[in-house]
């Protein structure tokens, strides 16, 4: 079977937005609320607490996401929810009102989509919440609720809201907030294949699948591909797996996962014995014990013999999430570690993207810190900036950084160098994780490229003979044309 995915993703560069915190409106629109009691924007996010971000604050953001390079947002939910991360839905037709209403998600999609920015939403599908409206009929009428065979119901009576009680039915991780579908129900399968057309048919260019692993119903997202692609064969389908995905990347289901396999490498090398432990342990990765040069190109290596490099090429790369803490605050506050992860993520095969904030330095450890407010622009860092704006200009530039081969070519000690080579498109990148300026000889007859400048970062070369001589200051990273 020949794998196809979308080909615009393969040129995109992502952004993640937690919308109640990226950007409150500037302007005055209709809304429900006239004197909201938000939380302060600056303050230190609360597991409960709103600071009021909302989709008309993204649309007047578009103009600096453009500028940064952005061709692509992925939002994590916008539908009608009680909790300011809204994965606990309760209408699924509806975009939360305190966000604008499917109104201003209207606007926005017409807006991004003016700039050819694509629109990824997040799709919450094993679960709902206790105030979805099918759930909360079962709670007042138990038994006799018409919806009970749409969740997974063991006893009565139902025990949603105190833990003195057995729940009596399955929730996600335990969380009686949150009650599982019954997704081996036909009519529960349904109603999510019609919730992902309809919104592929608002507009959308994707989903984003929350946990989609917890769904075992045989041939479900087989279907759900199926459905979504009658509709735009271009969606984009990636699902929120942390591991090992090839069960999921076999050409049927999904187009990529988060790649969370490449972060923890990643971070691993270049934060090494910086990172800081109580950020990540209680996560689903291992950015730690440190890693050296061979053992991370070998690492790299298997990863990208993991999938078929159709689904490589769609994977959904980063360094960090809503669910992880971010990486400056995982990395003890170091700056170095950030810009060469920084750089590694914007040169490898596949989607890079960014978490909001982590292109001007804004900390955060582990949710609810890593949902900070998006700094004032006075707070930003911008040699952080300065450095994703260069790195996504690159990208954007050069189709070997999208497309491209990835050939290691040194591994040793703190030093790492790598090509992307497509036709006449030639770069090498070399990473020194090192606090000491590094060298490294070269066959010239065994590299891909024959560079003869410095296109980025700070690096000393020369050819003598059949040799190629490459010097790299300590922490930091450069790539050579």
């Amino acid at each position: 079977m020949e794998i196809q995915t979308p080909d615009w993703v393969k040129h995109a560069v992502f952004y993640q937005i937690f919308p109640d915190r990226f950007a409150r409106s500037k302007q005055s629109h209709k809304g429900l609320l006239h004197n909201p009691r938000w939380e302060a924007w600056e303050a230190i996010p609360t597991l409960q607490g709103y600071k009021g971000g909302d989709l008309w604050g993204i649309i007047e953001q578009l103009d600096y996401i453009q500028d940064l390079g952005i061709n692509a947002i992925y939002f994590t939910p916008i539908f009608q929810s009680a909790s300011n991360h809204r994965y606990h839905t309760h209408d699924y037709y509806q975009v939360d009102p305190l966000l604008g209403g499917n109104q201003a998600f209207k606007e926005l999609l017409e807006a991004a989509h003016q700039r050819n920015i694509k629109v990824v939403l997040d799709g919450v599908f094993n679960h709902a919440s206790r105030g979805f409206f099918f759930f909360h009929d079962i709670l007042e009428n138990g038994p006799h609720s018409p919806w009970v065979d749409w969740f997974k119901i063991t006893d009565w009576p139902l025990a949603a809201y105190t833990g003195d009680l057995p729940a009596n039915y399955e929730s996600w991780a335990g969380n009686r907030a949150l009650p599982q579908f019954n997704h081996d129900n036909p009519e529960v399968r349904e109603y999510i294949m019609e919730i992902g057309e309809y919104w592929l048919r608002f507009g959308i260019d994707g989903w984003r699948l929350d946990v989609p692993f917890e769904i075992k119903t045989p041939g479900f997202w087989q279907e759900f591909r199926h459905r979504i692609k009658a509709i735009n064969p271009q969606a984009y389908i990636v699902g929120e797996v942390w591991g090992d995905s090839r069960e999921w990347l076999d050409g049927t289901q999904f187009d990529g996962v988060m790649n969370y396999l490449f972060a923890a490498p990643t971070i691993a090398f270049t934060a090494g014995d910086r990172v800081v432990l109580e950020q990540v342990q209680s996560r689903d990765y291992q950015p730690y014990p440190p890693l050296f040069a061979a053992e991370y190109g070998s690492k790299i290596q298997e990863l990208l013999q993991l999938y078929p490099w159709e689904i490589q090429l769609t994977q959904l790369n980063l360094l960090g999430s809503h669910d992880t803490a971010r990486l400056i605050t995982i990395a003890g506050g170091d700056q170095a570690t950030l810009e060469l992860a920084t750089l590694l993520l914007l040169t490898f095969p596949g989607a890079p993207s960014i978490y909001y904030g982590d292109e001007v330095g804004l900390p955060g450890g582990i949710d609810p810190d890593s949902r900070r407010g998006f700094p004032l622009e006075a707070d930003w860092n911008q040699q952080i900036l300065n450095i994703h704006r260069q790195l996504i200009t690159l990208r954007h530039k050069h189709p070997a950084l999208r497309t491209g081969d990835y050939q290691v070519i040194f591994a040793q000690g703190e030093l790492y160098i790598f090509a992307r080579t497509l036709d006449t498109d030639k770069l090498m990148i070399a990473v020194n994780a090192g606090t000491a300026k590094t060298t490294a000889k070269l066959d010239i007859t065994r590299l891909p490229t024959q560079p003869n400048q410095v296109v980025y970062g700070a690096a000393e070369f020369e050819w003598r003979g059949e040799q190629f001589s490459l010097t790299v200051p300590g922490r930091t990273g450069c790539i050579l044309g």
